[in-house]
């Protein structure tokens, strides 16, 4: 998944321990192995060569995770959009090199998740235009650490922290005290802008700062707003606490796009969820869960 994996836990059983990480560790390399997009042999690769010409048979597994990117893209009004792959393959953000205007206007023409097309009698997908691309980027690393915690609950571990990249999913306490996470500054290295603490909940933060590269003066990263194939522009970082880690780092993606005004106002109308966004000029704005602390999740 191209990030660094973390697990840590609490056990009297180091046997128990090790086991329930192994397991943790084997989960996430074949997640990687099913959707990621640079090996030829996965199943997302086998969807982008194939579901252009004819419907592609789906795992359970990627049939449920396309769904909820469906759900995800009309909760937001295309906000959330797999298919910003058309796009998003054009940029290349380690030799710094983006589409010319001409590539990027034919890419945009593809983006739209309406043209992707589940068909649930026979659990396959196929896109609606040639040259359609779709990547889970958006929240695979979510489901991931989801289902990280998950095999932790039946191995019998009851304190854990399973950290892929920006997204997070704690279960339990750390024994006594709340696990803390640091909400990263986007601009100075090493600080934070707000540390949370927390207890069964998943984090996830998506930031201009992860992968980019910067022509004449203007930051070109791997968020990029369905609507233009372009990079979001309206915000830095958006943070999101939510029940499990393939919503919280959706709905971070949409924040980041929507920008931090109707990206709050999107926030305050789901139930359960919170958010702490730094915006294009460094300001930083919580939405009223956090700021009321009613939950007991931030201080």
């Amino acid at each position: 998944m191209g990030t660094a994996i973390q697990v840590e836990l609490w056990s009297e059983d180091r046997a128990q321990a090790e086991a329930a990480m192994a397991a943790v560790i084997a989960e996430m390399h074949r997640i990687d192995a099913a959707m990621s997009p640079h090996k030829a042999t996965s199943e997302l690769s086998r969807i982008n060569r194939e579901a252009s010409a004819r419907p592609v048979p789906l795992s359970e597994e990627m049939f449920g995770l396309l769904t909820r990117a469906l759900h995800f893209s009309a909760l937001s009004d295309g906000a959330f959009d797999v298919t910003f792959a058309s796009a998003g393959q054009l940029y290349d953000y380690r030799a710094g090199v983006g589409p010319n205007d001409a590539a990027l206007e034919v890419a945009r023409t593809l983006i739209g998740w309406r043209g992707l097309l589940l068909q649930p009698d026979t659990r396959s997908v196929r896109f609606a235009r040639h040259g359609m691309r779709i990547d889970l980027g958006g929240f695979a690393k979510g489901h991931a650490v989801d289902n990280g915690i998950a095999i932790l609950r039946r191995h019998g571990i009851a304190h854990a922290m399973v950290s892929a990249g920006g997204d997070s999913h704690v279960l339990g306490d750390r024994r006594g005290r709340p696990w803390t996470i640091g909400v990263r500054d986007p601009r100075r290295e090493g600080e934070m802008v707000a540390v949370l603490p927390l207890e069964d909940v998943a984090i996830s933060t998506s930031g201009d700062y992860e992968r980019f590269f910067e022509r004449d003066g203007v930051r070109h990263h791997h968020l990029i707003d369905p609507r233009t194939g372009q990079s979001a522009r309206g915000v830095r970082s958006v943070t999101i606490l939510a029940d499990d880690g393939l919503t919280s780092e959706a709905l971070s993606k949409c924040v980041f796009v929507m920008g931090w005004e109707r990206g709050l106002r999107f926030i305050e109308s789901q139930p359960g969820v919170d958010a702490v966004v730094v915006d294009a000029d460094g300001g930083l704005h919580y939405s009223s869960g956090l700021l009321n602390q009613t939950d007991g999740r931030a201080q």
